[in-house]
């Protein structure tokens, strides 16, 4: 560990979005002994919190004012442009020096902005965005994806210690949110693909629980995907992940892989499942498109036939 870290003892910590992610995060900074308030728009979540003796500031100006290092997970690039950049948001708030890890899943360009604006206000921010569902933050076991400075990285060495299982710098600002962006691009596409091989041995007349657990001892099923054949088992789709999240960020994919002049098929057609059932089951984890692969894609026309695209699905 480098010897020039931040110490429990002397930081505050202020954290703002108390979602799936947000809320787990914070309450394993709390148990680790971190100095931690917290914040969130929606004003009953925030009474749980403090009633389960975890602080939550009143304001973002009153977080920020009392913090020396802000955390934000929230759900989307309006969310997170808002919270930063609105009168009365972080930016407007923050001392210079304050350190900034933004852990949302949002648009390279976004995250971009987000450390442009925060250099010419002298603070030190790193988008930190966690590859992992709701049990890997419980249990402590997610990555951490970071870009930005080296020094800052280091810096906050601590925090990394008590929330995550292991953490990368992949670079300069934005790198972490466009590494996140490839992980979700395999957990996407996997899940399509686990969904219909599931669809493939129902038609096959497979007994279910012994082809799922037949696949989970094969080499070919990831642990983020072993997971989630508890809940195919036993239909509780409860989200972990919820649908309307990988369906957000299988738009940013594909946004930045046009960018990039990426072509990627199979994230298309991944796509139209998500697209398909994202107004209704969108609350739910992201493996309920299982079911709808075993009774209903044959009769979307929309998953045959995926044109070539140059990183956009038509």
């Amino acid at each position: 560990m480098p010897a020039d870290v931040l110490k429990k003892d002397k930081v505050k910590l202020g954290f703002i979005g108390l979602g799936i992610m947000g809320s787990r995060l914070t309450r394993r900074l709390h148990a680790a002994g971190w100095n931690i308030r917290a914040w969130n728009r929606n004003p009953e979540t925030a009474r749980e919190f403090s009633e389960s003796g975890i602080p939550v500031a009143g304001s973002i100006v009153e977080l920020v004012a009392g913090s020396d290092v802000i955390l934000s997970s929230l759900a989307n690039d309006a969310a997170v442009d808002s919270v930063y950049r609105d009168d009365g948001g972080v930016f407007a708030s923050a001392m210079p020096g304050t350190i900034i890890l933004e852990m949302s899943t949002i648009s390279p360009d976004l995250s971009q902005l987000l450390h442009s604006e925060a250099s010419v206000r002298g603070l030190r921010l790193l988008d930190l965005p966690v590859s992992g569902s709701a049990p890997a933050v419980e249990a402590g076991t997610v990555t951490l994806l970071a870009g930005g400075d080296q020094s800052t990285f280091e810096l906050c060495t601590p925090i990394y210690e008590s929330i995550a299982k292991q953490w990368f710098r992949m670079g300069d600002g934005a790198a972490g949110v466009q590494m996140k962006l490839v992980v979700n691009l395999l957990l996407g596409v996997g899940m399509q693909a686990v969904a219909e091989a599931v669809s493939l041995g129902e038609h096959l007349e497979l007994d279910r629980a012994v082809l799922l657990d037949a696949l989970s001892k094969t080499a070919v099923i990831p642990p983020a995907l072993v997971g989630k054949f508890k809940k195919i088992e036993s239909g509780d789709y409860s989200p972990q992940f919820p649908l309307r999240l990988m369906s957000k960020d299988m738009d940013l994919i594909l946004e930045t892989a046009k960018a990039a002049g990426a072509d990627l098929p199979a994230a298309c057609a991944t796509k139209s499942v998500l697209d398909a059932n994202v107004e209704e089951k969108g609350d739910l984890d992201l493996s309920a498109i299982t079911p709808f692969m075993i009774h209903h894609a044959s009769e979307q026309s929309n998953l045959r036939d995926i044109p070539e695209t140059n990183g956009v699905c038509s």
